[in-house]
């Protein structure tokens, strides 16, 4: 399908403004035309002609909420064609809005317009609901920001909500789901696409967007060394390179523990690729990992450690978590030496409160803590764990964990990301759950959603803006 197309619809709005006979040089505008775009409820494309070459933006806001609220359009180029797309738009709301031109000579505004936002449609409806009985405990930091969440099912849905629960910006795409997604540093939300028939968090296909929904980057499984199935993450450690988990296959005679001459073993690794597929950097578990020295690899053969999350460390290594071993490894972006394991059978020494049984979404906080979601299969209750990790002396500390309460527990999935010094959003994918919860472990707000999500990534409201 075609990720690039924007859909106008005129029609629906049945509004088209022509400025006819002006005084000369009062307004360089000829006609303004309002509709959908990418059929999109959610952002507004306002195309206009100028009688001579301008910059153009637009500045809008509800008009329930006065002039002092308005927002601003990115500025369109030097030219007589302009294509403007409003963000943050709420349904079923009353907006005014006035174009904004310069011409080199001058600046004109022109007079105010107004358009009524329609309701979403049904299938986007009641998609989430939130419960707080006490605003003044929720961090101000929360309420301005959002939290990005993806259906995995097709049709695939990237979703913004905000701590009310409203949806506040989607982006859907047909055939296919967004089986993991991710917001950047540039303002773009980069995800991992895949069919039904795929396991439920592989795909085949990258999709990088703007906010304004336009795509960046689009790659499929067969393009230049993009020749493997990809699964549960993807990141960006430059504007052009995409990092991402990749499945990983090795033949391998297992006769001597009771297996076949010809085994396959399903392994994961990491893999870097520029913009246009071109592979930068590739490194396997096979690369350092002896699967005979596993003593349940014909157990686990069909998906050895099961790769969950990767991220960098602040030194720019890799941090990759692993469900099915436990563990959790620092490994050399340059080298592919694995620098240190922490969990179960690893090389960290561990203080005795520090144990976890399953990770995801390991990553550095804030902080420059470890930080990870533990499923905690052996307990039967889930965790947020922070470590403090020292790579000279192989230790790693416990520096904080939230329990959160049993009627969350989450076996498979899950996140936890710090909100501030005293909250955590934690995702419990299996409830279809996203919980703000304190040190203690006190929910203070819960989001239900129709979906099981398998990530929750907080956006704090000054990196993300909607226009």
């Amino acid at each position: 399908m075609d990720y690039k197309s924007a859909i106008y619809w005129c029609l629906i709005f049945s509004m088209v403004l022509f400025m006819g006979c002006v005084e000369k040089d009062a307004n360089i505008i000829d006609t303004i035309n309002i509709g959908l775009h990418a059929n999109n409820r959610l952002k507004i494309q306002i195309d206009i002609a100028t009688a001579k070459e301008a910059t153009v933006f637009v500045e809008y806001w509800p008009e329930d909420k006065k002039e002092k609220h308005k927002i601003i359009t990115p500025i369109s180029t030097y030219g007589l064609k302009h294509m403007l797309v409003l963000s943050n738009i709420v349904p079923l709301t009353n907006y005014t809005f006035q174009v904004v031109t310069s011409d080199n000579v001058s600046k004109k505004t022109s007079k105010p317009y107004h358009f009524k936002s329609q309701q979403l449609p049904s299938w986007l409806q009641n998609q989430f609901k939130a419960n707080y009985t006490q605003a003044e405990l929720i961090p101000d930091r929360f309420k301005e920001g959002y939290i990005l969440l993806s259906k995995r099912e097709t049709p695939g849905v990237a979703y913004l909500i905000d701590y009310n629960g409203n949806l506040r910006w989607y982006h859907s795409v047909d055939g296919v789901g967004f089986k993991v997604s991710r917001f950047t540093e540039e303002q773009n939300i980069i995800s991992i696409l895949g069919k039904n028939d795929e396991p439920t968090s592989y795909g085949s296909e990258i999709l990088e967007i703007n906010l304004a929904g336009d795509t960046l980057v689009h790659l499929q499984k067969g393009q230049e060394d993009f020749k493997y199935t990809i699964h549960h993450e993807i990141i960006k450690k430059s504007p052009n390179e995409l990092v991402t988990i990749f499945v990983d296959e090795k033949v391998m005679d297992l006769r001597s523990i009771g297996g076949k001459e010809k085994d396959t073993i399903v392994g994961d690794g990491i893999l870097i690729l520029d913009k246009k597929g071109k592979e930068i950097w590739k490194w396997s578990v096979f690369d350092t990992e002896d699967p005979l020295k596993d003593i349940n690899i014909l157990e686990n053969k069909k998906d050895w450690v099961h790769a969950n999350s990767l991220n960098y460390d602040t030194d720019g290594n890799f941090i990759i978590s692993f469900y099915n071993n436990g563990q959790i490894w620092k490994v050399d972006s340059k080298s592919g030496e694995v620098i240190w394991k922490l969990g179960k059978g690893g090389t960290l020494k561990m203080s005795s409160d520090a144990n976890f049984s399953q990770a995801h979404a390991a990553h550095i906080n804030q902080k420059g803590e470890l930080m990870f979601f533990d499923n905690g299969v052996e307990v039967k209750q889930s965790s947020v764990f922070r470590m403090d990790i020292d790579d000279k002396e192989k230790t790693a500390h416990l520096k904080g964990q939230v329990k959160l309460p049993l009627g969350i527990y989450n076996e498979r999935m899950g996140s936890a990301y710090m909100v501030d010094d005293e909250t955590v959003l934690a995702c419990a994918s299996k409830r279809h759950s996203t919980v703000l919860v304190n040190s203690k472990g006190d929910i203070l707000w819960t989001l239900v959603s129709n979906i099981p999500p398998y990530r929750a990534q907080f956006i704090p409201g000054e990196k993300l803006k909607l226009n």
